[in-house]
């Protein structure tokens, strides 16, 4: 890398704490969920976020949108919503050359750099298929014709973990293509008590951008060119790998393991990591980035049996496991 193009490249990597800063003046605590969120987007991939009702989820997507310039769109998923309400129909028109009717396609909410798919799993399986397209291909295809999504494109997908009837779980199939699972806790009592405060009166905290779309582009491929050493890729080949019950050399896993992560969990962990270095101002990924990251990533690819579950062991559990047996 050439000193101009590296004098670029930190100049914007500086950035980051700024953007940060300004979601910070809207979302109080939630500190690493907000960092998970921005690992995502940096690596390029989409992110599902779990918590209660009133921690501010929706609100956090939309902050982080408008400090960064990036059009936005809510998708309110009901059980009623159809393929065609979130990715676009075709309409009937006037051709004014012509004078003929022709068909054009009309461009749905799905048409955004970010999207928030609130509440993913009150709709039908046959809704959450039509998003699978746009996950993994970044593009449309409607008729035969395919449509490209605009460019950074980010789905950020929430669910409540409480209220469970009348929901439609996401396959796992569908739960892979999410490269991040966030789970959102309550906030600090002393959290709590400044959004209190803060959120209650007349002052509207002004947000400013900090990142155009071309400089966010800029950064995932930055992203991509992170260093790794061949040690710790192999560290998380073995991580993924000790997660299978059938290969795993964890009792633990082989007791309450139904199956493992698959490779994409592998893309997933060096992918994240070297988001992680970038997102704390380096240019090289340690292991911590690695360790802490095993969770979020882990947890929505790793399924329990039935004996667990019964036993209330949870994925996390398993991934402490792991953490303490790979080494």
């Amino acid at each position: 890398m050439e000193s101009n193009e590296l004098a670029h490249y930190k100049a914007l990597v500086g950035k980051l704490p700024q953007l940060r800063n300004e979601i910070g003046k809207v979302i109080i605590g939630q500190q690493e969920a907000i960092s998970e969120v921005l690992i995502s987007l940096l690596a390029g991939g989409h992110c599902l976020l779990e918590g209660v009702p009133g921690l501010a989820k929706t609100l956090m997507v939309s902050t982080m949108a408008r400090a960064l310039s990036m059009r936005f769109k809510r998708i309110q998923f009901t059980p009623d919503l159809m393929p065609g309400d979130i990715v676009g129909t075709e309409v009937l028109e006037d051709d004014h050359e012509t004078g003929h009717k022709v068909f054009v396609f009309n461009r749905g909410p799905l048409f955004a750099n970010v999207v928030l798919a609130d509440e993913i799993n009150r709709t039908p399986p046959k809704t959450q298929a039509a998003m699978l397209e746009a996950m993994q291909e970044y593009k449309v295809t409607y008729n035969g014709t395919d449509y490209e999504l605009p460019k950074p494109f980010l789905i950020i997908a929430t669910q409540n973990p409480i209220e469970q009837a009348g929901t439609y779980p996401l396959p796992e199939a569908q739960l892979d293509r999410f490269l991040l699972y966030i789970k959102l806790s309550y906030p600090s009592e002393q959290e709590e008590l400044t959004v209190l405060k803060s959120t209650t009166g007349t002052n509207r905290p002004v947000l400013n951008t900090i990142l155009s779309d071309e400089e966010i582009l800029q950064l995932q491929t930055l992203t991509r060119q992170v260093h790794i050493s061949d040690e710790l890729i192999d560290y998380i080949n073995r991580l993924v790998r000790a997660s299978r019950p059938q290969t795993s050399p964890s009792a633990f896993v082989k007791q309450w393991g139904e199956w493992g992560a698959g490779p994409r969990a592998g893309q997933a962990l060096v992918l994240c990591a070297k988001a992680r270095a970038v997102l704390n101002e380096r240019f090289s990924v340690i292991p911590d980035d690695i360790q802490l990251l095993a969770y979020p990533i882990l947890r929505h690819r790793i399924a329990l049996n039935f004996r667990a579950e019964a036993e209330g062991i949870t994925t996390d559990k398993v991934i402490d496991e792991l953490l303490k047996c790979v080494k």
